[in-house]
C-alpha cells in the first residue's frame, strides 16, 4: 500500500489532464498558442515548487476527505508532469518561433498521452516502470 502522503487523489490528476487536453485543443482551434501557458506554468509550478495551481483550485471542489478518493502515486505523477511540461514547452516555443510542424508534433504527443491517461492507461507510468525495471536489472548484474 502506498503511504497517504505519497499520493494525489485521482480527481486532481484528472483535472490536470483535462486542463492539458483542453488547452491543446483550444490552441489548435483558435491558434492562440498562449493558452498552452496554462498547463505549462501549472506544471512548472508543480515541478519546481510542489504547487500546481490547477490541482490546488480543483482541490476546493472535492467533497470527500482526500483519502476517500482513488490514490495516484506522487512520484509517477511528478514524472508524468516532467514529460508533459517538456512537450508543452516544446509546443509553445515552436508555435512562438513559427515552426508549425514541430508545434503540432509536440502538442499532439502531449494531448494523446493526456487523453489516453484520462481513459485509464498512463503512458508516463509505463515508461517510468520500464526505466525502473532496467535500473533494477542493471544493478543486479553489477
Amino acid at each position: 500500500m502506498v503511504q497517504q502522503s505519497a499520493v494525489i487523489p485521482r480527481p486532481l490528476v484528472r483535472t490536470n489532464q483535462w486542463t492539458i487536453v483542453l488547452s491543446v485543443v483550444l490552441t489548435w482551434l483558435t491558434g492562440f498558442y498562449w493558452l498552452l501557458l496554462i498547463p505549462l506554468l501549472a506544471g512548472l509550478g508543480g515541478i519546481l515548487f510542489n504547487f500546481n495551481p490547477v490541482m490546488r483550485m480543483a482541490k476546493t471542489f472535492l467533497k470527500k476527505p482526500m483519502n476517500a478518493y482513488i490514490p495516484e502515486d506522487r512520484d509517477d505523477q511528478r514524472f508524468n508532469q516532467l514529460i508533459a511540461t517538456f512537450f508543452l514547452g516544446g509546443g509553445f516555443i515552436s508555435y512562438a518561433a513559427g515552426w508549425m510542424t514541430l508545434a503540432y508534433a509536440f502538442t499532439i504527443m502531449v494531448a494523446v498521452a493526456a487523453s489516453v491517461a484520462i481513459l485509464g492507461f498512463c503512458v508516463g507510468c509505463f515508461i517510468r516502470y520500464q526505466w525502473k525495471q532496467w535500473q533494477f536489472r542493471r544493478s543486479r548484474k553489477a
